[in-house]
């Protein structure tokens, strides 16, 4: 059979308008990412299965391309390039900008773990605060459940009530510890991660603030032969978007990343609890020695640490500072 030739012009026609008025299958959305720690550091791999999670997840809808580390972005600058679109998503820690959003403090003196936050609001109170003050997306609060210790190159002095007391000793710290640091005696010094390993070295420092993660993979376990228990604070560690990069993805796009980072709340903390039982054994039996604060002088120490970063968040003014508290320190 044949078909008149204008039959085959509207049959034409009728296809390239059709093919017109078919929905055009979306690109796969590529998201730029950086990390706060080196690549190597466990806590950026980390952030890299959740990387590998979500492009699994997500093929043909979003993916996220690992840029690096600080050899990218300076860390205390990275918040600052996501608010201006420069990347678009960030991991590590909410103290780098605690200027300018002292709420972050409320994680840092939480008693709660990220899936406890997200059941009782916590969690979207700090979205709120991330939004307004920060100009970000919070996508996921990760890596919870790790806590700080005081290590120390010789043993510490100890108080008639069983506490420490570290007068003339000098600390590595940052903002989050130096009140505490200076309440038991020690004097702050501000040292870069990567230069640490050397100020032990050299006794320019004579002991570090630091989770028992990471220790043994930045060589510091070298140096450190004490440690202070009990553990005091928590990890601050989270995952920020644009905010308008995070406004103009596709609902199935929004959908995944966020499974994917409730999801890897759960893993991460779970994942940590185990690196936590297998480098306190692994140090131990490397020689470092655990210093026990118990009784009284345990109670002063762990209320000295908590209350010095609610008490930090309560004099910046923060309208969300009761609400925080109710949220994330139930001591």
């Amino acid at each position: 059979m044949t078909f008149h030739p204008l039959m085959k012009s509207v049959a034409a026609g009728a296809l390239l308008g059709l093919l017109a008025i078919a929905p055009a299958k979306a690109e796969e959305v590529v998201l730029k990412a950086v990390t706060a720690f080196p690549s190597s550091l466990d806590f950026a791999q980390s952030f890299l299965r959740f990387v590998d999670k979500v492009n699994e997840e997500g093929k043909g809808v979003v993916k996220i391309q690992y840029m690096g580390g600080p050899e990218v972005v300076p860390p205390p600058q990275q918040a600052q390039a996501v608010r201006r679109g420069v990347i678009d998503m960030q991991y590590g820690p909410g103290t780098y900008y605690l200027g300018d959003m002292p709420e972050v403090d409320a994680w840092v003196g939480s008693t709660v773990n990220a899936m406890e936050a997200r059941a009782n609001g916590g969690f979207e109170i700090m979205q709120k605060v991330y939004e307004d003050k920060l100009g970000a997306y919070l996508l996921a609060h990760i890596d919870t459940g790790v806590d700080f210790h005081i290590y120390l190159t010789e043993e510490p002095k100890r108080t008639e009530d069983g506490g420490i007391d570290l007068s003339g000793l000098k600390l590595r710290s940052q903002p989050i510890y130096r009140e505490f640091f200076d309440a038991l005696g020690a004097t702050s010094v501000s040292v870069p991660v990567p230069e640490v390993y050397t100020a032990l070295e050299r006794g320019v420092v004579d002991g570090v603030g630091w989770p028992l993660v990471g220790i043994q993979d930045l060589s510091w376990d070298k140096f450190l032969k004490y440690r202070v228990d009990p553990a005091f604070f928590q990890t601050d560690l989270c995952i920020i978007m644009n905010v308008d990069k995070w406004a103009g993805l596709s609902d199935e796009a929004k959908a995944i990343l966020t499974k994917v980072a409730t999801e890897h709340e759960q893993s991460s903390f779970d994942h940590y609890q185990t690196v936590i039982e297998e480098t306190d054994k692994a140090v131990q039996e490397a020689g470092m020695q655990v210093i026990d604060i118990t009784g009284d002088a345990r109670q002063e120490y762990l209320e000295m640490a908590f209350e010095t970063a609610w008490s930090r968040l309560k004099s910046s003014g923060s309208d969300q500072f009761d609400a925080l508290r109710a949220a994330y320190y139930d001591r």
